[in-house]
């Protein structure tokens, strides 16, 4: 179903099924229809031909972790490792005459993108991502509504009558 999400004076409604968002700029009273950006398909993705896939990273690895309970939501877990290409090689610094051939620097290898994306068994929807790499950890967590709680008004998910599409 569509999803909602507001922050400060923009709020972005998806509807996945028109695979369109609306982006709704509530101090200027404007609304834009943008389409959704397919994310690509990682497992199994097809190889490049010969040669070609040379100096890209490694396809990425995918571990089921299961299923689980998230504050008494049933999940499934999948972990997803991305491993970044190999740095190019540092060119050997100048020889001196007469002087031992300096070291080459050592370079640490490259820090994988590891993601564990927990899903709602229900509505199909990611509950717990963590994603760890060179740039530290980042978590979201999403809370499911309870399944008693009222759906929310249609209004929500339309553009306001007020504001001007563009």
């Amino acid at each position: 179903g569509k999803m909602r999400i507001d922050m400060g004076s923009i709020s972005i409604i998806t509807d996945p099924a028109s695979q369109k968002a609306l982006v709704l700029d509530h101090l200027k009273q404007v609304a834009r229809t943008v389409p959704i950006p397919q994310a690509p398909q990682v497992p199994g993705m097809p190889q490049l031909p010969g040669g070609l896939s040379a100096g890209l990273p490694k396809p990425a690895q995918v571990e089921d972790l299961g299923k689980a309970f998230i504050e008494g939501h049933e999940v499934n877990g999948m972990k997803y490792t991305f491993h970044p290409p190999a740095l190019p090689s540092l060119p050997k610094p100048p020889a001196i005459p007469g002087m031992p051939a300096a070291p080459g620097i050592p370079q640490a290898p490259p820090i994988p993108t590891v993601a564990e994306v927990w899903t709602s068994a229900s509505t199909k929807l990611p509950v717990l991502t963590t994603i760890t790499g060179a740039f530290g950890q980042q978590v979201c967590h999403c809370k499911p509504a309870p399944p008693a709680a009222p759906p929310p008004a249609p209004t929500l998910f339309q553009v306001p009558p007020n504001y001007k599409l563009t």
